[in-house]
């Protein structure tokens, strides 16, 4: 990838921001991308299988501890972090599921890019996004029926069948490509973290453009319950693994994938299966993480983590 490209991508949180405030101002600017949300996650998938081989899911079993730590807490701290908020805060219906929606996501597509500018371990953390994506095909619908029941009643049969259809199958299609086609899907590689920031920018600015009057309606309550899940997250995925006497890359990497969610998908996820109203809480998430991200990504590459250690 060019300088230009790969400066341009590792801005995503500021085209993230000026998306929102622009389809704050001006809906209609991006409301058009509404069908197209679906398709444009498949596009996001499809470039996250062809940078990944078969050979990559024997590396899951040369890390189990981390990978293993990362996976669990991403679908234990941040599940119950958003069933715990959308309860103090009371929020109306559709709003309190979509936050447990978004919080029962993977870890979100951007964050390997957060983990390569703060000085993480990148190989473990595409694992753990990969392990956390693949995982989320059977954990996000049934974590989000459990949770959320209280609520609505949610079908986790129907949002497991989405969830395939814009998740499995283009990672599938993307890895059999790179595994018999690598030369001819090269190019494609350099372009997709690119056109992830794209699509990322436009279903977040379309979300958000969708539910300006239902944001405003919630007032600050909603904007500080996916605040706080976000802080949350980052912060107790961090002092877990310190806790578990990890080095300081490995705690920078599972703080980045516990804190970054899948937003994208919990925004089609609920606009499909819920309402365009419980798509808001994973629009606005998908700003939030996105800057606090970056702050601390810029924060941690002026810190050297401490060195691996031989074997875990």
């Amino acid at each position: 990838m060019s300088r230009k490209l790969q400066l341009f991508t590792n801005g995503f949180a500021l085209w993230v921001t000026l998306g929102a405030v622009l389809a704050w101002i001006k809906p209609d600017l991006f409301t058009w991308f509404t069908p197209y949300i679906g398709p444009g996650l498949g596009v996001i998938m499809l470039g996250m299988g062809i940078t990944l081989s078969f050979k990559d899911f024997k590396e899951i079993f040369k890390r189990p501890g981390a990978i293993g730590i990362g996976v669990g807490a991403q679908f234990i701290i941040m599940p119950l972090l958003g069933w715990s908020l959308a309860t103090t805060f009371k929020l109306d219906r559709d709003l309190a599921v979509g936050l447990i929606l978004v919080s029962c996501c993977p870890g979100g597509t951007a964050s390997n890019v957060i983990a390569f500018l703060g000085r993480a371990n990148l190989p473990l953390s595409v694992l753990m996004t990969m392990c956390s994506t693949f995982m989320a095909i059977f954990m996000t619908p049934l974590l989000t029926d459990a949770l959320a029941s209280q609520y609505m009643e949610v079908s986790a049969t129907k949002m497991l069948l989405t969830t395939v259809q814009i998740v499995l199958i283009p990672i599938v299609v993307g890895i059999l490509l790179n595994q018999y086609f690598p030369d001819k899907v090269r190019a494609a590689k350099d372009a997709a973290p690119l056109v992830s920031v794209i699509v990322i920018v436009l279903i977040v600015s379309c979300i958000i453009g969708l539910n300006k009057e239902k944001i405003q309606s919630a007032g600050a309550s909603l904007f500080i319950a996916v605040l706080l899940l976000h802080l949350g997250g980052f912060v107790l995925g961090y002092l877990l693994v310190k806790i578990l006497g990890y080095p300081e890359d490995y705690r920078r990497t599972v703080s980045i994938e516990v804190g970054m969610q899948n937003s994208g998908l919990g925004s089609k996820l609920a606009e499909k299966h819920i309402s365009v109203t419980a798509a808001a809480p994973c629009a606005i998430s998908a700003v939030y993480h996105c800057i606090i991200g970056s702050f601390l990504a810029a924060y941690w590459r002026r810190k050297v983590p401490h060195p691996l250690p031989e074997k875990e």
